[in-house]
């Protein structure tokens, strides 16, 4: 051990060997920030394990040691929830990757927890089936991380959050036990579902490091438009009409305010406008299912339905994928960001769907009080009640973050809202959590926190306030 080394990582590096466990000299220059923009210090160590054994053994030693670790997956994180707070080791799970089975009878597929998003979805798609979770960041984020932070997405509106796609999880505790049978059923009602508590926990209660995913049957039609529309109230009658009428349901339902969609069309000359005219709202609408004929009939009678009764103003319906693919295009704008709105305060809050129009009308209001000048995007997966707001005004002092940030997330509080839809709490919300948990709540998480991890040494300083 040299004078430098902490006696964890001496013990760590003795038991799985340099190989296993970095020192900073040899991982020097390595990213170990998320996508959030949050600073991060370097870890003391860093672990990459290749078995679940390695990983209990090196959680079994940091317990020993009281030696902090944060778990890290593929950094596509949004809310600080991977980044490090000074002196912890890093536990990176990016060698445990790989497929391990396919069940084709009873829909599953086991995994290890640093296979990435984009690899599940093809091997899915290889063996018949649909992984149905899709974010952007598909070919880098993974599999552990999508389940430490109940990933969400487009399609939520048809098949749940990253909860909703998985029978069970292997994880390890903070004192090195393994819990977890990797069990392939739906139904099981045996006590206190572990695999549900520690999903959206951010690595503060265990190292979840194999996974059983649920499949589902691969779409055999898809049916996309893009709509305008006049009013708020349209826009949520075209969705219960769509979930009401159309035979495979809604498996996207994307809305987007005037601001937003005038933006990427300006800023994105790539980008071309489906309707010749400007509305007040915009909805990109798709239909998945098993009937192509069936399916292309009734959405085409749909479409002119709403279009005749005047629920829509105007409709392009997507006759290849080439032109849904158009369509979408401008939903995935936000990829852009870095380079279109540089400084700016992005939110991702939830409300209940009928409230949606009339906080997004309050928040826009009173920032552009505060802010005349500012750029306003908001757009959002409407079907699940989640709204994306984007904040920038050219020149701004730097300290005017919070005080956009109280704005947003005041009305977040008015309409009883989520302050995170989907991204997480991390440390960029760690602030803002009481506005939508009670205090009885958060006694109740730091309770299950103490009784997993009481010397609290997973992602510590991340997800519960001090």
């Amino acid at each position: 051990m040299h004078d430098s080394e902490l006696p964890a990582v001496a013990a760590l590096r003795d038991a799985l060997g340099a190989d296993v466990v970095s020192l900073p000299a040899d991982f020097a220059g390595r990213k170990h920030a998320d996508w959030s923009r949050t600073p991060s210090a370097d870890p003391v160590a860093l672990i990459r394990p290749r078995t679940t054994e390695q990983v209990a053994t090196a959680l079994r030693i940091c317990h020993e040691h009281r030696q902090a670790v944060v778990t890290q997956g593929g950094l596509t994180g949004l809310a600080g929830g991977a980044c490090m707070l000074g002196g912890e080791v890093a536990l990176s799970l990016e060698r445990m990757s790989g497929i391990e089975s396919i069940d084709r009878v009873g829909s599953a597929m086991t995994v290890l927890a640093g296979t990435p998003l984009q690899t599940v979805q093809e091997a899915a798609d290889d063996a018949g089936f649909m992984f149905p979770l899709d974010l952007g960041a598909r070919g880098s984020c993974t599999i552990g991380g999508n389940l430490a932070t109940n990933a969400g997405g487009n399609r939520v509106i048809k098949y749940g959050m990253m909860r909703e796609q998985v029978l069970d999880v292997e994880a390890v505790l903070a004192d090195g036990n393994v819990v977890g049978g990797l069990r392939k059923m739906i139904k099981n009602n045996t006590g206190y579902d572990l695999r549900n508590l520690l999903i959206g926990s951010e690595g503060t209660l265990a190292v979840i490091t194999r996974a059983v995913l649920r499949l589902r049957p691969k779409p055999r039609a898809v049916s996309t438009a893009f709509c305008g529309a006049t009013s708020y109230d349209a826009v949520t009658t075209l969705l219960h009409a769509a979930q009401e009428r159309l035979p495979a349901g809604v498996s996207a339902f994307e809305v987007m305010w005037p601001g937003y969609y005038d933006f990427v069309l300006e800023r994105l000359p790539e980008l071309r406008a489906p309707l010749a005219e400007r509305h007040a709202y915009y909805v990109l609408l798709e239909s998945s299912g098993a009937d192509p004929e069936r399916q292309a009939e009734a959405f085409e009678d749909f479409l002119s339905d709403m279009l005749e009764s005047g629920v829509i103003a105007d409709a392009a319906l997507a006759s290849s994928e080439a032109d849904a693919a158009v369509f979408w295009a401008i939903r995935d704008a936000p990829g852009e960001y870095p380079r279109l709105i540089p400084g700016r305060v992005s939110f991702d809050v939830s409300f209940s769907i009928a409230d949606v129009g009339e906080a997004a009308r309050h928040a826009q209001a009173q920032l552009r009080e505060q802010w005349p000048r500012a750029t306003i995007l908001i757009y959002g997966h409407l079907g699940d009640g989640n709204l994306h707001i984007v904040v920038q005004e050219p020149d701004w002092p730097a300290d005017t973050a919070p005080r956009v940030q109280a704005v947003v997330y005041g009305v977040t509080a008015e309409f009883g809202g989520s302050v995170s839809a989907e991204h997480g709490i991390g440390l960029k919300k760690l602030g803002v959590i009481a506005l939508s948990r009670t205090p009885a709540e958060l006694a109740a998480m730091r309770a299950v926190k103490h009784a997993l991890d009481p010397l609290n040494l997973l992602n510590p300083g991340k997800l519960l306030p001090a």
